[in-house]
């Protein structure tokens, strides 16, 4: 029997990337920026574009379904973000930059008949997602459907990325880890350098707090290293995020994960060879190219 929540996790290794260059690419920028945001920081547009499904929310609503952020990051830009314009013109405003990037990004192999199976094999994983308990899932899946390929396979990507962030928000709290615990823990196994995490905006007096709030725990040291325990309840939070992420891919079944790992394959190598991703991912995922065998 297929390991599908291996699979679940494998197959966000793959799409997290594609769906991520949202954030980054140029003509996303340039379709903010035209709508009158500050695109010199990455913070005023990310929280409109990825929050505008969720309509005009307001910042209580952004900070618990983001988790991580600190409060005060999220009330810097929301609600200022539905004044800048309306999160309707923000979900256009996505849609034609990430057109724009991923006719780029993909050049003559947008028309191939590989995409295109990719995308109905990713669709059809997005909707057989469970949204109970998910909100900025059942957000995204709530809008239409783009016709075109390689804005489908975004648009799956895009609700089944955030369909195993709500579900790993559920891990966190059985775990008893709060905003800031989730990211000190995390660093504290290696997941990602510490200072990959001070945008989220929590004060380096926040983070000790939080620190110590562990280390009471057992689950750190004094140097701030996860411990066998903190490792341990690391693990099981990941566990549990793979069990809950796994529902989509066992609709798809066994050969229609290993299809779509196949056919996202050189979409992924695509984005990341624009070298327009961060270096390393707060998530821990890979978002640089890895060098050919030899």
């Amino acid at each position: 029997m297929a390991d599908f929540p291996s699979l679940a996790r494998q197959t966000w290794h793959q799409l997290e990337p594609v769906y991520a260059s949202v954030y980054f690419a140029p003509q996303v920028a340039a379709e903010t920026t035209a709508l009158g945001y500050d695109t010199t920081e990455r913070w005023p547009s990310y929280f409109a574009l990825r929050a505008a499904p969720l309509g005009p929310a307001a910042p209580e609503t952004v900070t618990a379904t983001f988790y991580s952020f600190s409060p005060r990051t999220v009330t810097a830009h929301v609600p200022a973000a539905w004044k800048t314009t309306a999160p309707e013109a923000v979900l256009a405003a996505r849609t034609r930059g990430v057109d724009a990037a991923l006719r780029a990004v993909l050049g003559d192999r947008i028309t191939e008949d590989g995409l295109t199976e990719a995308a109905a094999l990713a669709r059809t994983a997005a909707e057989a997602a469970d949204l109970a308990g998910r909100p900025l899932a059942a957000a995204n899946a709530a809008l239409p459907w783009p016709e075109e390929p390689h804005l489908v396979l975004w648009q799956a990507a895009n609700i089944l990325r955030e369909h195993r962030g709500d579900g790993h928000l559920a891990a966190l709290l059985t775990a008893g880890l709060d905003g800031c615990e989730a990211l000190v823990s995390f660093a504290a196994v290696g997941a990602a350098p510490v200072e990959n995490f001070a945008s989220r905006g929590w004060s380096a007096q926040e983070w000790a707090a939080a620190g110590r709030r562990l280390a009471a725990r057992g689950l750190v040291d004094a140097d701030g290293a996860a411990t066998d325990a903190g490792r341990a309840l690391r693990d099981e939070v990941e566990r549990r995020t793979d069990e809950l992420a796994a529902a989509p891919y066992r609709a798809l079944g066994d050969a229609g994960c290993a299809r779509l790992a196949q056919l996202s394959r050189p979409v992924l190598a695509a984005v990341l060879e624009t070298g327009l991703l961060p270096a390393h991912s707060t998530l821990g995922i890979l978002t640089v190219p890895t060098p050919a065998p030899r």
